[in-house]
């Protein structure tokens, strides 16, 4: 068992009766013709149909994985595995695994992650069936566009799960997802360390299965998905929204400060109040982004980045502190000159508009500066481990 192999073809099953001797006959087939030195490894993930049977007696070694999930299933298949590189598939007949020659040349070429690609726009092939509509043409385009977006992601179908990487590239990526955001999770991860990453065509066929339906289900991981993109991306879930919030109530001082009236709308000190909320808000959300990069890379969720560093290397609690003790004097100046005001006043009514242009920006700074003091001993505490 301690025999190194070429590669390993991993195929997680739940109850793949209907079309486990398929896949595994196919990826013998292709192991055989391709004179590969390699293994087909069943994870399995506590069928009750007698697939583990199936498995053996098709030639497959079969290793039980007791945590339920798609995640924990490859992460117990790959740990086994003895290949070099891996290949990971579905059991459920979707994937024709006598293409796994594509992959297996690009792996030996030396890129660390080949993923297949199962949309036309990326050369692959859809059979009529195999996809549903919305999954086409709507989740898997979107997804695949944020992720080139949001992650450089050099691939054309986010969701396929017939791919193929090295065992030590794998161990590199620290895996956490137990469920199906795996497959996502390794995409993101990769593209995040600049990994070498190629992508060869496909087909895709109609599931084999019939005694039960397919586990994905579209909305629920739909959602999912989109759930985990936003929390591996700190910049686009908190930084943006938040760099926009503190334009607009930038914007909306400058137009309610002096006064300013365009056609028949005056902004006055109710726009202050607006702009106020708009940029403690957005202030409030960048330091959000801050934190969460700074988590996430020590926890090593995500890689070292030279925009952090660097920021690291310039803040510290100290200047942090001094930063926010000039911004608080500043706005206690503010209030304290609206209290004057109203002290001049004989502490009577005062010019509502006119006090207020001294009351919610004084108040704004230093709320700002309180929110800075304090997120600075709590950026300090977060960075400890980059000092």
């Amino acid at each position: 068992m301690s025999e190194k192999l070429e590669l390993t073809i991993v195929m997680p099953c739940l109850n793949e009766a209907d079309t486990l001797a398929v896949c595994i006959g196919k990826a013998r087939q292709a192991i055989t013709e391709l004179q590969i030195d390699g293994e087909i490894l069943i994870a399995d993930n506590g069928s009750t149909d007698g697939s583990q049977k199936i498995a053996i007696e098709a030639g497959a070694r079969v290793v039980a994985i007791t945590s339920r999930g798609y995640g924990n299933a490859l992460m117990g298949g790959i740990c086994d595995a003895r290949g070099k590189y891996i290949i990971m598939g579905d059991a459920d007949d979707s994937y024709d695994f006598l293409e796994i020659g594509k992959f297996v040349t690009k792996l030996r070429e030396g890129f660390e992650l080949v993923q297949g690609c199962r949309l036309p726009w990326g050369g692959g092939t859809v059979k009529p069936g195999a996809m549903p509509f919305l999954h086409r043409w709507w989740g898997n385009p979107m997804f695949t566009i944020l992720s080139r977006w949001w992650f450089h992601a050099p691939i054309n179908d986010i969701y396929c799960g017939l791919r193929g990487f090295t065992k030590e590239f794998y161990g590199t990526l620290d895996m956490r997802c137990t469920g199906m955001e795996f497959a996502t999770e390794m995409i993101i991860k990769a593209s995040l360390r600049s990994a070498k990453i190629s992508e060869v065509p496909i087909t895709l066929h109609p599931d084999g299965r019939k005694a039960h339906a397919p586990h994905l289900k579209t909305f629920r991981d739909g959602w999912r998905t989109l759930r985990f993109f936003m929390l591996y991306s700190p910049r686009w879930l908190f930084f943006m929204p938040g760099l926009l919030l503190v334009f607009l109530g930038l914007v909306g001082f400058g137009l309610a400060m002096p006064g300013v009236t365009i056609g028949k709308a005056t902004f006055d000190a109710h726009t202050l109040l607006f702009s106020s909320l708009s940029l403690l808000t957005g202030y409030q959300t960048m330091l959000f982004a801050l934190f969460t990069k700074t988590f996430a890379v020590n926890e090593g969720l995500m890689p070292p980045d030279p925009r952090l560093d660097a920021f690291y290397k310039f803040a510290n609690l100290e200047r942090g502190l001094v930063a926010a003790g000039i911004v608080l004097l500043v706005g206690l100046g503010l209030l304290t000159a609206a209290l004057n005001q109203w002290r001049v006043a004989d502490f009577g009514r005062l010019d509502y508009a006119q006090t207020m242009r001294l009351v919610i920006p004084g108040a704004t700074l230093t709320t700002a500066a309180i929110l800075t003091i304090f997120s600075s001993f709590f950026i300090s505490l977060l960075g400890m481990q980059r000092r």
